[in-house]
């Protein structure tokens, strides 16, 4: 059975997260779901971007855009490439071995983690 409670909580660190980083809650979700769930790299994938589907980053947004923190054109342009290229990304998921596809997330957490540190 599900522990709702550790839903609740790893919702909310993934939400504050985002508002406070502008990282993708996924960079969170998806470990939490394989490590603390069991599930498969791709049940946890596809659990994430269910989580993504309705507008829960509205709050945040208009905190952003209320600073003057927002560029709706780079953000239009970026949401349309986002869309096509979450169809590409999940079709292509869904024919890599649940192994690999934890790997490759893995790996790209690690680049993304060394030029963040070391990177200017």
């Amino acid at each position: 059975m599900t522990n709702i409670v550790l839903c609740l909580a790893i919702g909310l660190l993934a939400g504050i997260l985002s508002g406070l980083l502008g990282i993708g809650g996924g960079l969170l979700m998806v470990p939490a779901f394989i490590y603390l769930f069991g599930l498969s790299a791709h049940m946890a994938q596809g659990t994430a971007l269910t989580i993504m589907l309705p507008p829960i980053g509205i709050l945040a947004v208009l905190t952003y855009y209320k600073n003057g923190n927002v560029d709706f054109r780079i953000a239009a342009f970026a949401c349309l490439g986002f869309v096509l290229g979450g169809l590409f990304g999940a079709k292509l998921a869904n024919i890599i071995q649940a192994d690999t596809l934890k790997r490759i997330f893995g790996i790209i957490m690690m680049l993304v983690s060394i030029k963040m540190i070391f990177g200017r």
